[in-house]
């Protein structure tokens, strides 16, 4: 499965980079398969192991911000494996093709 999600820390102030930082080192320490870009991150892996790895950020994030808010996307289509860039790779081909 594909989980694509956004952690926004609330009452920190303006910025919030840091503890987005930390939410984003949480999913590469993961070993899972993941991408971040501007406004997501999204990890690719098994229900438990995907979920899991949201938890620990947004626990990370929460231990720094009264509030937390979780935005999150998933693609759930069993058998499908390096949907992270194949996917993308497949609008890239249609791309080309024009």
């Amino acid at each position: 499965m594909l989980i694509a999600f956004s952690i926004t820390p609330l009452g920190v102030g303006d910025s919030v980079g840091d503890q987005v930082a930390d939410a984003v080192r949480v999913v590469r320490e993961s070993g899972l398969p993941n991408r971040t870009d501007a406004m997501f991150t999204t990890v690719e892996g098994e229900w438990d192991e995907v979920m899991a790895v949201v938890k620990r950020a947004v626990d990370v994030v929460a231990a720094q911000a009264p509030r937390v808010s979780l935005v999150l996307k998933a693609d759930l289509r069993p058998g499908v494996t390096d949907g992270l860039t194949s996917k993308v790779a497949h609008v890239e081909a249609r791309l080309a093709e024009s």
